[in-house]
């Protein structure tokens, strides 16, 4: 199967809606419409300049939060948290940024004192299917909102419902959302929940681990050696779930400093890519024998890919590491192609389409670059913001930055 693929799984429920298939192009949920941070399209333009990728719509004077946008044919969904108090949902029109509803609840915490400089607020990044908004709450809070009206369908409380802590930094793990359930890595561990009704239809590695709580991490469907199954980096191992009864089909203990595995893992055919914080980056591979699936080893390297989530073009991965350089992997051979000199920020958002990749590096700056294995080459660069955390939403000929105090919506003028 092609890296670009979805499993058969994410397909299915990608064609469930069809406005996936039709114009405008949308971004539904963490990662973008496959959640592999690959689009499709017209090529982009090889200019950031103002006059080429400019700015359609901004809404300011916004609460803070780590979401990134989601966006329907019609719709920007954002949150935000406010006054330290509550979490704020809102929808935007599309093309003018005008608000069309509101809804909130109240939601709030206080994260670690080494991690408060990343902030106390919503962090997990909505998913939405064409009639639902699933938004992860900070306090183990799962609330599914009627995209139309904003109105509440239900709600899930994993602290009361699954009898779990409160996790140590929150709800960070972004929903999954399949044919007929949401997938969540919350309430001490992987739970699969009803789209209809909200409730809890299995719950599967419960330990939790690390410093109390869920995984920062966000599931993925993935069809390894002939299975579908759900693919999750929890706390302290990786596993593949069978969709419908949560039954682990394989793990790997995955190592990584206070168990903070963030990176979501990146399937490559049979492979399962992932780099961890005070660990190593690894590939693994997922072998059947009869019926029952099994992890071997790959190749593993000395480079801790701890937080941002790479991109894979033409089987080269780009990850930028603790270390702030950008690197390029071979993922057949472990190899790494090249590495920056040049440091960038502490997190990155990549989003891939042809030959391009468009960055977001977490201080603002907005980077395109071509995916060349043999060097790093920069097309262009341009300072949009001052603090971006949420991940890039690309659709089409749109790009959506949500930086800590607003969104801006910009367009292709040459596209």
């Amino acid at each position: 199967m092609s890296p670009r693929c979805p499993s058969i799984v994410l397909m299915i429920a990608i064609l469930s809606w069809p406005a996936l298939a039709a114009d405008p192009a949308i971004w539904p949920q963490w990662r973008g419409p496959t959640r592999d941070g690959v689009v499709t399209g017209p090529a982009w333009p090889p200019t950031l300049k103002d006059d080429v990728l400019k700015e359609a719509w901004r809404i300011g004077n916004l609460g803070p939060s780590y979401s990134g946008p989601v966006v329907t044919a019609d719709r920007v969904f954002i949150t935000e948290t406010v006054n330290k108090a509550d979490e704020v949902v809102t929808a935007l029109d599309r093309s003018t940024g005008k608000e069309i509803w509101k809804t909130k609840w109240a939601g709030a915490m206080t994260v670690p004192f080494f991690a408060a400089q990343n902030g106390s607020w919503i962090r997990s990044t909505p998913a939405v299917d064409g009639e639902t908004l699933y938004v992860a709450g900070i306090r183990d809070l799962l609330v599914a909102l009627d995209i139309k009206t904003g109105k509440e369908r239900w709600r899930v409380d994993f602290i009361k419902e699954a009898e779990a802590q409160l996790p140590a930094f929150g709800f960070v793990s972004s929903p999954l959302v399949g044919p007929d359930g949401v997938y969540v890595q919350a309430g001490g561990g992987v739970a699969k929940v009803d789209k209809a009704s909200g409730k809890i239809l299995w719950r599967a590695l419960t330990d939790g681990g690390g410093m109390n709580g869920s995984a920062f991490s966000s599931p993925v469907f993935a069809q390894l050696a002939g299975k579908d199954q759900v693919v999750v980096q929890a706390r302290t191992k990786m596993a593949g779930l069978e969709p419908s009864t949560g039954k682990v089909l394989w793990s790997r203990e995955i190592p990584s400093f206070r168990g903070m595995n963030i990176l979501t893992p990146v399937t490559v055919g049979d492979a399962v890519f992932t780099g961890t914080y005070g660990g190593t980056t690894q590939l693994f591979r997922i072998t059947a024998e009869g019926s029952s699936l099994s992890i071997v080893d790959g190749w593993s390297m000395k480079y801790e890919g701890n937080m941002s989530t790479p991109v894979v073009v033409d089987g080269h991965a780009y990850l930028l590491g603790r270390d702030r350089r950008l690197v390029c992997i071979d993922l057949k051979t472990g190899k790494q192609a090249w590495g920056t000199d040049e440091r960038f920020g502490e997190y990155w958002s990549l989003v891939a389409n042809g030959d391009k990749v468009l960055a977001l590096d977490n201080r603002g700056w907005l980077f395109l670059l071509r995916a060349n294995p043999r060097e790093f080459e920069l097309l262009d660069k341009r300072k949009i913001a001052t603090d971006t955390w949420a991940h890039l939403a690309v659709c089409g000929n749109e790009v959506f930055v949500r930086d800590l105090t607003g969104i801006t919506a910009y367009r292709w003028g040459q596209y």
